[in-house]
């Protein structure tokens, strides 16, 4: 039976390790990131893909560095024919990769060229991109470079963020990964080379990506704030401290409206605030330590009028 060598870290790796487990797939180790403290308290808390492993009752392997000469000798001893990668994080080293007979595959959330990256998922939301995908990859030692050996489009939905997108894209790469992977060993599809003209780049996100500028269009500021939702939102200032945003849409009517970040209205339907081009409507926000809630009760309780700005 193939041994196959898993990697993977987040969410979106997890269905593909399932599918391979259930296709019968011999998964002889899981090799994901070590365990990071996280929240106030600062517990280590397991990668999603090491709760899954040790679920499935896979051994789990926890590199600090995955150059290392103990973690090489003990994927020498494994002897996958072919490495699966889903969201690792790391870039692997050539050694690593020329270790499975049938190479490293590597499964990416975007069309590519586009969007090569930490962050493809985010930056496709952002620039308000109606499709996206799946490309299954064999890897070499470059930034998402490596030749495709199969790929999938996927509609992006209005309502899609972050984190619908990354689910959906998650149980694409899953069935697409155990559709292709018995073709890859058989060698049934020649890998194409990407071309390097298109090529786009997803860098991770930082904080500044999460600031609001009220001096882009409403649409535009719409994409960004779907794009950090559900995990940091959006955020802007509202006398002196920081609001972040969680849930918006976009006014349908164009123009008459005030100078960017202006509170035009205040009424059930939420907050209405000018952009650049066009206006927004918040509904649901979250004061500075406070929990989320509707704009419309955070507007009436700190008794905003119509004229404030946000962003100042």
């Amino acid at each position: 039976m193939t041994n196959v060598l898993f990697m993977g870290t987040p969410e979106f790796a997890v269905p593909s390790l399932r599918a391979l487990v259930k296709a019968g797939w011999n998964v002889g180790a899981v090799v994901t990131r070590p365990d990071r403290p996280v929240g106030r308290r600062q517990v280590p808390s397991p990668p999603a893909v090491k709760r899954a492993a040790e679920e499935l009752g896979l051994p789990v392997w926890q590199p600090e560095r995955v150059k290392d000469e103990e973690f090489l000798r003990r994927v020498r001893d494994l002897a996958p024919e072919v490495a699966v990668t889903a969201a690792y994080g790391r870039i692997l080293p050539q050694e690593l990769l020329d270790l499975p007979p049938r190479g490293c595959l590597n499964i990416h959330a975007s069309l590519l060229p586009k969007y090569r990256g930490a962050a493809p998922i985010q930056r496709c939301l952002m620039d308000g991109q109606d499709r996206t995908g799946i490309t299954i990859m064999k890897m070499v030692q470059a930034l998402d470079a490596g030749p495709i050996v199969y790929q999938e489009e996927l509609a992006v939905g209005e309502e899609d963020d972050a984190g619908t997108l990354t689910e959906r894209l998650a149980d694409l790469g899953a069935r697409l990964l155990v559709n292709v992977l018995p073709r890859w060993l058989a060698g049934e599809i020649e890998p194409r080379e990407q071309d390097e003209s298109l090529a786009t780049y997803a860098p991770p996100l930082c904080r500044e990506d999460e600031k609001i500028d009220w001096s882009q269009a409403a649409l535009a500021i719409h994409n960004r704030i779907r794009a950090l939702r559900p995990w940091s939102g959006g955020y802007t200032l509202h006398r002196g401290k920081v609001l972040k945003i969680w849930r918006t849409t976009v006014e349908a009517r164009t123009g008459g409206f005030g100078t960017p970040g202006e509170i035009l209205a205040v009424d059930r339907s939420g907050v209405l605030v000018a952009a650049g081009a066009g206006a927004l409507w918040l509904h649901q926000v979250q004061p500075e330590g406070k929990n989320r809630m509707e704009a419309e009760a955070w507007a009436r309780g700190r008794r905003i009028e119509t004229g404030e700005s946000l962003g100042t």
